[in-house]
């Protein structure tokens, strides 16, 4: 399929029941290709291995389609306004990403070619990339408690993301140089209108803060496409397949558009590097339009080109494209189709389906925007100083900030020798990433560096926020490992020992959720914190024994971190919180001290004589449910110890 938009539009419906439907019909569109005589083709191995993981998704879909809430989930209206709200925004993107697997499906079967280094076979596995990294983020969206998956199934997904992340690693891996090549070749060639109309067009263009004029002629290029053609393939790769394969991928999409239900994006609308619609174009230094958050992503990679004309950059300043995201925005408020923001035409959708009309919002933020680019130091901190604000107030200004381009800004902002600009932007960071869709941008617009620099050097308010900004970001699970190798741990690890009572909570709760990742927790231990636990442990204030004992539970599973727990003397000091602690103090204390003595006599003896056998018989009478199951389960291990 060739862009032909049906039951999955974005932002459109995008139910259960149409997923699972197009889950199918990608299976089925690969034993149609597999029966094919000439099925050797060179992406034979990687469409097996995706739609092998698309396919593994078929029962999470099912599960998720036969779901019937419960009478209690419907009693609150409120928060079922609200769960429909996040179930759209999944299960769109969960969409999008299926639709993107089944285009780029249908063109890399078709591609033949005998040589390993040709420019479209670099494309086709640079676009591998992006749809099975669309694929794990958008699985990673999908609420499992609530439509109540099955463990099986959970199971299932979790490998099936596993297996996505190392694919998308695998690929990532490949020259982008050779990527550079393969994106420098031009979709196929379009037809635009007479000369004077283009003119007239151009004219009647207002100037955008930042618009480039060739981003302009670009636009108007665009309008008279998009008024002549309604009937453009959405998705135009034909410098990538042979003649052979131009010919049944152009049979089909003449199929495709044959279709009265069918919903055509027109090119231009579409990322080059994505193929998907875009919603935050940008115009980098040769004058190409790409999607903001793959362009970053592209530049993050090292490269120093433009994909698409394989031209030098001359810099890397991305300058939002207004025209072109006003057409998109006006194609998609006439098709009905939502933007992944929930924006469209000045409108903003809220929790209960109504739109609110923020268009005055918007002329106000995108002035600030501009103003983070200025010359002028003190006009600088005024706009960021009112982006932290406006940021802190509502989840509305904190998608129209980031929709207005703002957080690659203020990324830039973090490495400045202003301490006031420094600590706004990162504050302003850490207020746009309460935002689930924001995370994405923030990880791609190359933040984390920035941020972990602001937490070894910044001033102690900024190091605070840049701890809480790793934390926020960290829930999500794939950012776990992108955090734990950028450097970040050591300098979580200074600010818990030497930062002040609230940069120590911060760091506390950043590592917490760092070392839920296993290869975080032997970084942890490297860095040192065992021993800042343990202080925290045996300070006379007991102020952070909560957290302390909350990481070691965590470290505790860990054999590296084990051996260094028990080296510093840790073990006596868990017995006497057993003693003397709160109820969760005590909870904590049991389930290191059973991680610590499981297949361990050693440690196990040492329990034993120190006397641990008292405190933990009154546990099990008096503890709370989870402290009760330690404690009995520790208590069998030394019966058992003590019978051999």
């Amino acid at each position: 399929m060739a862009g032909g938009v049906t039951s999955t539009q974005p932002g459109g419906d995008t139910s259960p029941a149409l997923l699972l439907g197009l889950v199918l019909d990608i299976i089925s569109d690969s034993n149609v290709a597999a029966g094919n005589a000439h099925a050797h083709f060179i992406f034979k191995m990687d469409c097996t291995d995706l739609v092998r993981r698309i396919a593994l998704c078929t029962h999470l879909l099912e599960e998720i389609r036969d779901f019937e809430p419960s009478d209690h989930d419907h009693d609150h209206d409120h928060g079922h306004a609200s769960s429909s709200s996040f179930a759209s925004s999944w299960s769109a993107d969960l969409g999008v990403a299926l639709q993107a697997a089944k285009r780029l499906l249908s063109v890399a079967s078709a591609f033949r070619s005998n040589n390993s280094s040709d420019g479209a076979a670099k494309r086709i596995s640079f676009q591998f990339q992006c749809v099975t990294w669309k694929l794990e983020k958008a699985l990673g969206k999908i609420p499992y408690d609530q439509f109540q998956i099955s463990e099986e199934v959970r199971e299932q997904v979790s490998l099936v993301r596993a297996q996505l992340r190392r694919a998308t690693e695998r690929y990532g891996s490949l020259n982008s140089r050779k990527f550079s090549i393969a994106l420098s070749q031009p979709l196929e060639k379009e037809c635009g209108g007479t000369n004077h109309e283009i003119s007239a067009k151009q004219d009647s263009i207002p100037e955008h803060c930042g618009t480039s004029r060739h981003g302009a002629d670009q636009a108007t290029k665009i309008l008279e496409r998009v008024k002549s053609s309604s009937t453009s393939s959405a998705v135009c790769l034909s410098n990538e397949i042979d003649s052979e394969g131009q010919e049944d991928v152009a049979t089909k999409d003449a199929e495709v558009t044959k279709k009265p239900d069918a919903l055509v994006i027109p090119d231009d609308f579409l990322c080059p590097i994505s193929l998907e619609p875009m919603r935050d174009p940008v115009i980098v230094a040769t004058g190409q339009t790409y999607e903001r958050s793959y362009i970053q992503r592209w530049i993050d990679c090292g490269n120093v080109t433009c994909p698409k004309t394989q031209q030098k950059l001359e810099n890397f300043t991305l300058t939002p494209n207004y025209v072109l995201r006003s057409l998109i925005n006006q194609w998609c408020a006439k098709h009905n189709i939502e933007q992944p923001s929930g924006l469209a035409n000045g409108r903003l959708k809220k929790s209960d389906g109504s739109f609110r009309d923020v268009s005055g919002d918007i002329a106000s933020i995108q002035a600030l925007v501009c103003k983070l680019s200025s010359r002028c130091l003190e006009e600088r901190r005024a706009a960021v100083a009112d982006i932290r604000s406006l940021s802190k107030r509502s989840t509305d200004n904190r998608i129209l900030i980031a929709d207005a381009g703002a957080i690659p800004l203020l990324v830039n902002l973090l490495t400045t020798d202003d301490v006031s600009l420094q600590e706004h932007a990162v504050t302003s960071i850490l207020n746009l990433s309460i935002f689930e869709n924001n995370k994405a941008l923030i990880m791609l617009a190359g933040a984390i560096p920035s941020i972990v620099q602001v937490l070894r050097a910044g001033s102690m308010e900024a190091r605070e926020n840049a701890a809480a900004t790793l934390f926020s970001l960290s829930l999500a699970d794939e950012n776990k490992i992108i955090i734990g190798a950028s450097g970040a741990i050591p300098a979580l690890v200074d600010l818990l020992q030497r930062g002040s009572t609230r940069g120590k909570k911060d760091a506390a709760t950043a590592l917490f959720n760092l070392c839920i990742y296993q290869g975080n927790k032997g970084r942890a231990v490297r860095a040192g914190i065992v021993t800042a636990l343990l202080k925290m442990l045996t300070d006379s204030r007991n102020c952070m024994v909560d957290e302390a004992l909350t990481i070691l539970s965590v470290l505790a599973s860990n054999h590296d971190a084990k051996a260094v727990i028990v080296k510093a003397s840790t073990i006596p000091v868990l017995i006497d919180l057993l003693r003397t602690g709160l109820p969760r103090n005590k909870e904590n204390a049991a389930a290191i001290l059973l991680a610590l003595c499981k297949r361990d006599t050693e440690n196990l003896a040492c329990i034993s004589r120190l006397g641990a056998a008292i405190p933990l018989t009154e546990l099990t009478k008096s503890g709370t449910e989870r402290a009760k199951r330690k404690a009995t389960s520790l208590l069998e291990h030394l019966r058992k110890l003590q019978q051999l």
